[in-house]
């Protein structure tokens, strides 16, 4: 029997953040991803009580930003039930309330940072917990090498943000980076498309849960610098952490 005729590659499916022909297209994809990741979040067990946003610029409107409404659970939130609240925190669109204190941080984040399409911020448990100790993520293993010197530490804890001035401080600590820690406080991750965003903070719950078990049971052993620099340079892009996300994206869309 001959053995079996290979694929050409080009035949193979592979997929790509896909490229949307209007506004309205962007708009429509945006918001079931947004949705979506809504959903996994709450799936996740990072959704407490009120706390917890993920945002997602408008493709036409570009400091009008998509969110979660105030009060509504993850679990099987719609598309249309989002609302979309301008830059000064007035919902512009939908029939729920913002969560004001959250959106503080995320509006001047988007303003700060032109190319992030979204930005995901929830007090998750792993993430508190590492963010208690005021240290960054260690590279100690393939994952978290993805944020190294590719995040930051808010060094500042004042209670719940409410006022732009502590927004643009929090956006300031951030930079350019994908991600940062607010003391006290939880996990902040950006990207230039939710998916990213998601992925990102998916990623580094788990790098802190690890993080934080490795050093409960002994003493971690460091990747070193130049390791630790290739091994963000492979993994560390929107476009990798879009492509890491998928799996997970495939799985939530059964729900809707």
């Amino acid at each position: 029997m001959p053995e079996p005729t290979p694929i050409p590659v080009e035949q193979l499916r592979f997929a790509m953040p896909p490229v949307h022909a209007s506004a309205d297209d962007e708009r429509a994809y945006r918001k079931e991803r947004l949705a979506g990741a809504l959903r996994l979040f709450g799936e996740y067990g990072y959704e407490d009580g009120v706390s917890g946003h993920i945002t997602a610029r408008d493709p036409e409107f570009p400091d009008c930003y998509w969110a979660n409404p105030f009060g509504a659970p993850f679990e099987g939130l719609r598309p249309d039930e989002l609302i979309l609240v301008n830059g000064e925190g007035q919902v512009v669109e939908g029939h729920h309330h913002v969560n004001q204190a959250a959106f503080a941080v995320h509006a001047q984040v988007h303003r700060a940072r032109p190319d992030v399409v979204a930005v995901a911020h929830t007090h998750s448990v792993h993430g508190r917990a590492l963010a208690s100790l005021g240290e960054l993520i260690e590279p100690i293993t393939q994952e978290s090498c993805a944020f190294y010197e590719d995040h930051a530490l808010y060094d500042a804890y004042t209670g719940v943000v409410v006022d732009e001035d502590e927004g643009r401080r929090v956006a300031a600590a951030l930079g350019a980076r994908k991600a940062v820690i607010l003391r006290n406080h939880g996990l902040l991750t950006v990207g230039d498309s939710v998916d990213a965003a998601a992925w990102w903070f998916l990623t580094m719950e788990r790098s802190c849960q690890v993080q934080l078990a490795a050093r409960a049971a002994g003493k971690p052993v460091l990747i070193e610098h130049r390791d630790a620099v290739t091994t963000r340079e492979q993994l560390g892009s929107d476009l990798v952490a879009w492509i890491n996300y998928q799996p997970q994206w495939r799985r939530i869309a059964r729900t809707f």
